[in-house]
């Protein structure tokens, strides 16, 4: 399994980061500055670090001088609040294999992940999935049902891939709010239930009834078994 370790003061961005990577079917292992981001590195060498510049006592650029001192070439992604092109050059600079500037998309930080992932680490099956009528290809972001294209905004997409990765599972709207919007985002409960409801016209339904079920009082959960095709990465649960 690919090992991400995220370097992040901030509690609650560290928490949704932990969060979201970990939904992807990554682990993830965090630190809240540069010194035990180090140690934590040594102990279990990370396949790549999300790690922040602004960091209390040994920030990010130390992090990563001392890494690539060190000849150490993990990928690292540098996230920052600075958007200055000094800051950028620096990192790029250093070593750094990406930039990410604050407030940023969720969606867009998993995107670069995987884009780094693919550079730096051996080709492997992307993970191709089948439920019912339905074929999904994840790195593609692309949904079909009985081989016709359905047509998903990359947040619909998003939230169709939390629940068929997680089949059977009942995800509160709190829990996809997290999970699929970007943490500067302000969302209510009913901004999941308008997307939710958009996703299932799209999807349709099998016998008059929705692929997305509503758990009374609870949210929404995928209750179709999700297959892997052949030769591709299990599904998590």
């Amino acid at each position: 399994m690919i090992h991400i370790l995220v370097v992040e003061d901030e509690p609650s961005l560290c928490q949704l980061l932990l969060n979201n990577l970990g939904y992807e079917g990554y682990s993830v292992e965090t630190a809240g500055d540069g010194v035990p981001a180090l140690a934590a590195h040594a102990a279990r060498r990370a396949d790549l670090i999300v790690l922040d510049l602004m960091l209390p006592q040994l920030d990010g650029f130390e992090v990563l001088r001392t890494l690539r001192e060190a000849q150490d070439d993990v990928p690292v992604l540098l996230l920052t609040a600075r958007g200055e092109e000094v800051d950028r050059v620096k990192g790029l600079s250093l070593g750094a294999d990406d930039y990410l500037v604050k407030p940023f998309s969720v969606l867009e930080l998993i995107a670069r992940v995987k884009a780094i992932l693919r550079r730096t680490r051996p080709v492997e099956r992307p993970p191709l999935l089948r439920s019912g009528p339905f074929r999904f290809d994840l790195p593609r972001l692309e949904a079909r049902r009985d081989g016709k294209p359905l047509e998903l905004t990359p947040r619909e997409f998003r939230l169709l891939e939390i629940l068929i990765t997680h089949a059977g599972r009942t995800h509160s709207r709190k829990e996809l709010l997290q999970l699929a919007w970007e943490p500067d985002a302000r969302p209510s409960a009913r901004t999941v239930d308008v997307h939710i409801a958009n996703l299932r016209r799209k999807l349709g339904e099998e016998q008059g009834k929705p692929w997305i079920t509503t758990v009374g009082g609870e949210g929404y959960r995928w209750i179709t078994p999700v297959e892997t095709e052949p030769g591709a990465p299990p599904v998590s649960s």
